[in-house]
Order: structure tokens, then sequence, then C-alpha cells
């Protein structure tokens, strides 16, 4: 029961590590530029982090050009293009994304559809030809798009059973009236059911053409070489005489307060504005002045210390060219009062708009948006993101110019801005407040019908191009290159050095195990310990301290995962205030008061939740009576916590020789250490090490329940297996393999091929292996209406029973090793994906280059070894099923 209150407002309120926003500065040396006589535009900036590029596609074309009385059609044409392209049959397109490694997505937004894939650098040919042949052509055939119509619409049933996207939605509706922007670009089911290929195939000649998109690429790729492909792959799609895009014109804001349900497990109070967007000169103002709401400096996150709100803070909810929203909002005990903590926003928001900003705070602000220009340099994927997003989204020529303009900011500018915009008579109220809901109850459980796949599935052939270079099995190369130490006080200090950008990341772990770790009747501490950390440490209070973060423009976090993200030039400031916070956090006592409370209460609102009483239920079915992780956090165990309990706590679990860091940046192993020694060397671990790992556990008895979730549309649905086995069972290479013939791949793989490619059941489908150091769990998690809940898992079922009963294709075991092959590098794409996998390695004991080890045992695996490890471990008729939402029919 963290304080993860805006993590699950992430289609809203998702807040960055850093706490900045992140933009890329323009390296000119490594940025190449071409546009192409048919006039398509291509950025390709050169990043030699990993072996790696990333592709992305951006049409100018979106929410705001679907044709009346349809909304959603650009986003239908998003699904269809992967239903077959120019020579391409759907099979084929799945096939080669999944054997490039399977990262490949798209989305639409109101003014763009963007196509985005990251492979190893030696296959951006192959992706190349495959994207140049969709911009060419569609088959948007109908009866392909019947089978993706089902799944379109259940992803929309999964959007309309989010309390936070259905928010989104009324706010667009009020403030963009009459307006392109007003209709969300998600679509509907009426609109879907109305929608023929024959419209898709119109919408997509009319839109998708060289001189309407821009084609950004990322990576270590030569671009000369690179730039010579393109042209010869889209240097032949004719231009297009596009027609014009609607422009947006609106009307005046009407006043307006309502009250929305959710199934969240506190009330969210918001306050809600209309400011210029990314087109507009005062765009740069606005994002500072929304990272100047948003400070943990600011009045709004102030209502969190004086005990009036869980968390507080703003955000930019939407943005387009001509018009943005900003949010204050603030989440509270679910029966706690809103009109009140609604009023205390719009005070302190009207305070600021008539009385300005402080000008420190802008100052920070415009600070850390630099900062975070550097940091956006780190991972291949988010450097195209970012990219796109400055020149088709926002019409830049790089994202430097977001940049250059922060730094012209002035505070006068965001004084004018929250004056003229951030006015009261024409703000938006709304409130989410948690509706009731029940308990889980027993279920029949399965009850649809068996499909057993008696034959593999034939092989895909795929284009000459294609066939040989994605076919092609290779381990790939080593790239873990860190230095590994244990320091004197127990402390495993791990370093790899990254030059290409002056930045340092740094993520810790502390091995802990709360529920092993907590007195009997004292659950919760961990929580009230987590929520103390932001008040800073024995030397420098909340504020000083955050104005210390703030001067240097670092991220910081503490807790048993602790971290920083720093300029090299400030990174032993930064390592200073990191240890001084996890060592030395000040833990005042009249805080203690206040977490306290903030966490009894949440821990209430959860306990009614329909989120954790899906969790419990799930989590009850699988494990043993007695196991440490059945224990509950109550508003009882909360409330009996007494202040010597948490420093108690901190003292017994925060320990150095349970403790590993990583530190991945411009900085060598020889610089990292002294400093690291300098400010975590003193920490000393006292008495015999706590049992912080799990005991083994047997597996569980089949059985089902729902969870009510009046919210919810869409059912959602976990089928899961507790495996008396761990991560270094023989047998988890294996499964994993086999893992990878049923998901992961898209269309290319099996429970995708079924249940949504043809079925049209569900839009998501995942299934995963999870396995610990004594523990294993199989899961399968998807979304669908409650009529297809037993139907979707009968194809489900029998494609389990496949992987026990029959050896699996040839080509599907080629497929899934090329798979897994090339996810290794792309697993090593950013700083944080580095850092994230050694703490996870080391955290269970498992070698920091363990991913190229594996990588041979794949090579090397055979489809009698997958059977033979499905038919041992994996067992359908044994699978725990809970449902959350209406009740299956």
């Amino acid at each position: 029961m963290r304080f993860s209150l805006l993590l699950t407002l992430s289609l809203s309120l998702a807040v960055p590590f850093c706490g900045v926003r992140v933009a890329q500065a323009n390296n000119a040396p490594d940025v190449t530029r071409a546009t192409l006589d048919n006039g398509l535009r291509v950025v390709i900036v050169r990043d030699p982090f990993a072996p790696v590029a990333t592709l992305e596609q951006n049409y100018l074309v979106g929410g705001s050009e679907t044709p009346k009385g349809f909304p959603g059609t650009a986003h239908a044409q998003e699904h269809m293009t992967f239903r077959g392209c120019n020579g391409l049959s759907a099979d084929q397109i799945a096939a080669i994304y999944a054997q490039l490694g399977g990262a490949m997505d798209a989305d639409t937004q109101q003014n763009i559809t963007q196509y985005f894939v990251t492979v190893p650098s030696q296959d951006l040919d192959v992706a190349l030809r495959l994207d140049s042949a969709c911009m060419a052509s569609v088959q948007d055939q109908e009866d392909q798009w019947a089978q993706e119509r089902g799944a379109i619409e259940q992803e929309v049933s999964r959007d309309l059973s989010s309390p936070t996207y259905k928010l989104v939605v009324r706010l667009n509706k009020a403030f963009f009236a009459g307006s392109p922007y007003e209709q969300d670009a998600l679509g509907s089911k009426p609109s879907f059911d109305k929608t023929t290929a024959a419209m898709l195939k119109e919408f997509h000649d009319k839109w998708y053409a060289p001189n309407n998109a821009i084609l950004v690429i990322t990576g270590d790729v030569d671009p000369i070489p690179t730039m010579a492909k393109i042209k010869e792959y889209y240097g032949a799609i004719p231009r297009k005489q596009l027609p014009p895009h609607p422009d947006a014109q609106f009307q005046a804001v009407k006043n307006d307060t309502f009250t929305m349900d959710s199934n969240l497990p506190y009330t969210i109070a918001t306050v809600s504005f209309r400011l210029p967007g990314s087109a507009d000169p005062d765009y740069a103002a606005t994002r500072v002045l929304s990272d100047v709401l948003a400070s943990q400096r600011g009045d709004l996150y102030g209502l969190v210390p004086q005990n009036k709100a869980l968390t507080a803070g703003a955000e930019m909810l939407e943005t387009f060219p001509k018009a943005s929203v900003l949010m204050a909002f603030a989440a509270i005990a679910p029966d706690a009062d809103s009109a009140a903590i609604n009023k205390e926003l719009q005070t302190i928001v009207a305070n600021y708009a008539a009385n300005g900003l402080p000008a420190d705070l802008v100052e920070a602000a415009k600070k850390g948006e630099v900062a975070g220009a550097e940091f956006g340099r780190n991972s291949i994927s988010n450097l195209a993101t970012l990219w796109s997003q400055a020149l088709a989204d926002e019409g830049r020529q790089s994202p430097d110019e977001d940049v250059e303009a922060i730094k012209r900011v002035t505070v006068d500018d965001v004084n004018r801005v929250a004056k003229k915009y951030l006015v009261m008579d024409s703000s938006v109220t709304a409130v989410l407040k948690p509706a009731q809901s029940g308990e889980a109850v027993a279920s029949k459980g399965f009850g649809g019908s068996e499909k057993t796949t008696t034959t593999p599935t034939k092989p895909v052939a795929l284009p000459d191009w294609a066939e040989a270079a994605v076919k092609s099995l290779r381990v790939p190369k080593q790239t873990v290159h860190a230095s590994d130490v244990t320091l004197a006080n127990g402390i495993r200090l791990i370093v790899q050095t990254e030059k290409t950008s002056p930045t340092i990341t740094l993520q810790g772990s502390i091995k802990t195990q709360e529920q092993m770790e907590t007195p009997p009747g004292k659950d919760g501490v961990a929580d009230v310990l987590d929520g103390l950390f932001s008040y800073g440490t024995k030397t420098l209070d909340r504020l000083a301290f955050q104005k210390a973060l703030d001067d240097i423009a670092a991220g910081e976090s503490a807790g048993s995962s602790f971290g920083l993200k720093v300029l090299k030039q400030d990174f032993e400031r930064g390592l200073q205030l990191l240890a001084d916070n996890e060592l030395h956090p000040a833990l005042p006592e009249e805080a203690f008061k206040v977490v306290q409370q903030q966490t009894a209460e949440l821990a209430g609102g959860t306990l009614q939740s329909p989120g954790y009483r899906f969790e419990r239920a799930l989590t009850k079915a699988l494990l043993p009576a007695g196991d440490p992780l059945l224990r509950e956090t109550t508003p009882k165990t909360v409330s009996a916590l007494t202040y010597t309990d948490i420093g108690d706590y901190h003292a017994k679990s925060f320990r150095p020789d349970l403790t590993t860091i990583v530190v991945i940046g411009d900085i060598l192993p020889d610089e990292a250490r002294p400093l690291v020694e300098k400010y975590f060397g003193e920490w000393k671990a006292e008495g015999p090490k706590p049992q912080v790992t799990l005991p083994p556990v047997p597996g569980n008895k089949a059985s089902a329940a729902n969870v009510p979730d009046p919210s919810q549309v869409q059912d959602t649905v976990q089928l899961a297996q507790q495996l008396e086995m761990n991560r270094f069972s023989p047998d988890y290479y294996a499964l994993q393999l086999g893992n990878h013939v049923l998901g992961g791949g898209f269309y290319a793989t099996r429970l995708y091929r079924d249940v949504r490619e043809k079925a049209g059941y569900v839009y998501n489908i995942d299934n995963s292996l999870q396995a610990g150091e004594t523990r294993a769990q199989y899961l399968i998690d998807y979304g669908c209406d409650p009529q297809n809940v037993s139907k979707a898992r009968g194809l489900i079922q029998g494609e389990l029973n496949a992987m026990q009963q029959f050896e699996v294709s040839p080509a599907e075991l080629q497929q899934a090793k090329a798979l897994l092959l090339r996810q290794i590098p792309l697993a090593q794409s950013s700083e944080d994906d580095l850092a994230g996998g050694m703490i996870a390695r080391a955290r269970i004991g498992l070698p920091l280059d363990e991913p190229f080890t594996a990588a041979n045992r794949y090579f090397e695996m055979t489809a009698d070894q997958v059977k033979a490890a499905f038919s041992k471990w994996i067992d359908p008729a044994n699978f725990v099923q809970v449902v959350r939402g209406p009740a299956p029919q």
C-alpha cells in the first residue's frame, strides 16, 4: 500500500522520476536531415549507447481528421495497418515483427498517428522495408476488419472501465466543445459498427502520404547508408494532394462542477483550466508554470504535510497545438470532504494567479527542464519519441527549440500566463469518488469448451528481403562491462561507464521483505517510513532538502529502493544528499503523526477497493494459509504504530550488507567508488541479518472468484498457477522459450492469434512466468466482455494443452528463439534498463551477464525440452481464475 497515487493516475497525472519534463538537446554533429523529392522529411539521430535502433514513423493525421459521425477512424486505420500492407499479409507482418524482437507498437493522438519499432541495429533495413510498404498502401479487407473490429471495441471497453480516462473525456468536452479536440481519438463501439473497410482504405489513401509524414530514426546507425536505404525504399512513393486539416476554434469555457464514480481507493479532487497549446508563443511559459505548481516546495504539495491531502500537485493533462489543459489535483480519504479540498485548490491557484509565482521556483523549474534535456539522450527509444514529439506534434525543427524557449522564459512571462488563464470563472471542477463494491465471491469458474490445437500452425513464407535477415539466429554480443566490487561495509557497488550524455543514473536496492521483518500487529510500518523520507534529513528540513535538489536539478528518491538522476558535474552533491536522506532521514515526530493518519486512511480505502480485492482474492487462492504475503495493512495496524517503531524498523531493515548500488553514466569506476565510500561508508550493519527470503510454497488448488466493480464495463481476468519451482530451476529457460511461442510476438504468437486476431475477444492478452529465489507463478491476463470470459479461456486452455501434447513446430521454435535473442540487446538500450536489470539480477543472486549466458541456452534448446517442461509444470485444469468486473455470463 505505497503512496503510488500518481501511478494509478498514469493516463493523466504521471510524474517522471526526476520531477522534470524530459526533452532532447540537439547534438548537431549526430543529427542528419533530409527531405525526399516526394516530401518525406527524415531525421536520423545517431546514438551508439547500444547496438539498437528505433524507427518512428509520424503521420500528421489523427483524431481531428476523422470524418464527422465516425470518431475513431484514424485509430481503426492504425489497427488495420498491421492487417496487411503493400505485398505483405497480416501473418507476414506479425512474423517479421516477432522475429525482430517484438518491440513494436502504434498510437493515435489528436493530430498525429505514430508507428514505432525498436530493433537490433543490423535489422533496421527490414524495419524500413516493412514501414515503407505500409506507407505505400494497405489492404484494408472487409474480412480482416470484421475480426479487428472486435479487438478495437475491447480496447474501447477497457478505457471506458478507467475512471481517469472517463474524466479526461469529460474535460475535453467541457474545454473544447464544438472543436476537433472535443472528440477523443479512441472512437466508440457505435462508430466502429458503422465503419467499413472501404471507409478505412479511403482514409489511408487520403492522409498516409510521404508529404504528410516525418520519419525519425535513432540509435547505433550509420546515417549515410541508412539515408540511402530510405531514399531507395520510400523515394518512389508518390506525394498526394492533401485535404486541409480542420481548424480548431474554441468557445468560452463554461464554469462547471461534477462528480464521477471511480474504483480507486481514494477520492480525487481536481480543478482544471484551458491554457496555450504547443503552437502558442506562451507554451514554454505554460510548461514552466505547470512545473512550478507541481513543485514539492509549492503550496499545492504543501497540502500534504498540512494533513489536508494524501498527495497533491499539478500536471499538464492534455497538450494540443492550439490549447492544453492544466489540472491541479489532490487525493484525499474516500469519505473526506471533497468540497473543502477543492476550495483549497481553488484558493491556492487563485492566489498564485493574483500575486505571482515564487521566482526561485520558476528558476528551479527552468533548470529542471534544461537538465531533463540531457537525460533524454539516455534511451534510444525515448530519443525517437522526443524528436517525434518536437517535429510532428509541436512543429519544431528539433527538441532543442523547446529547451531554448524554456531558457528565455521570465518570471513575468509565467505570472502573465497564470493571471490570464488561471481564471476560476473559466475552470472545471471535478471529483472522482469511490463507488461501493462487493467482496470477492466464489464462482463456478471455467465453463467453456476446450479447443485443442491438433497440428502446429504452418510456417509463414516471408519475402526474400525478410527471410534470411529475420530468420538468422545470432547470440548477441556481450554488452555488460561493469565494475563489480563489495565495499568494506558490505555494499555491492556496480559501475558501468556510458558517455552518451553528461549525466549519471544511480539505482539502489536494499533486500528487504517487510512481511517477514514487520513485528506482529505492526503492518504498515514500512509504508509510514516511506512517507517520511520526503520530510528531509537531520540536517535539512523538507523544504531545504528539496531546494538543495532543485539547485542541482536532481531527481532523488529514498527508501528500500532508492535512486538519483543528476548531471555529471553535480554527482557528488547529489550523492551526498541521497546518502543523507537514506541514512539520516529526519523522521520528525509531528510528521509521523500526519503520515500515520494518511497511511491509515489510505489503507481503509484500499481494503474496500475492487483493485485490492482482486489482488487479494488471487493471492489467497495461490498461497497457503499463514504465508507472509497474506499479511494485511489495515487502519488498526497502522494506528497501533508508535514513533519508536519507525526508527527501529529503519535501523534493523536498512543494512549495507543487504544493499546493491548500480551507477551508470559518464563516470569511471575509480571515480564513483571513492565518492560512494565517502558518503555511504559510515553505514554499518548491526546485529544478525534478518530473514528476507520467502519460504518455498506448494502448488495451488483450482478455484474461481468474481470481484464486483461497478465502474468497469469490461472484465479483467487473471489466470494463475503457483509452480513448485524457482528462478534457478533447470526448466526455467524451456518454459520461457515456450512462453514466447504462446505470446510476446503479437499475431505471430498463438494466444494473440487465436484470442484476438481470429476471435476478437480481447484487445490485450499477456502471459508471463514470474520466478524468484524460492517461488514462481505462471500468469495469463486479459480483458473481455463478460459473455466471452469462458470462451477466451477455452482457447487459452486449448493452446496450453497443445504445448503439453505436441512439440512446437520448427518455425515456431525458430521464431521464439529469434524473439528472445533479439530482446536481449533491446533490454540494454537505456540507462534505466541497464541499471534496473543489474539490480534485479543482483537481488536474487544471478550473474550480471545472465541474459547473455541465457542466449546460449535458448539457441541450443529443442522442441522436446519445451514440451517436457510444459508437461511437467503447467496444469491449465489447476488454474486459479479471478475476474474483476461484471459477473461472467
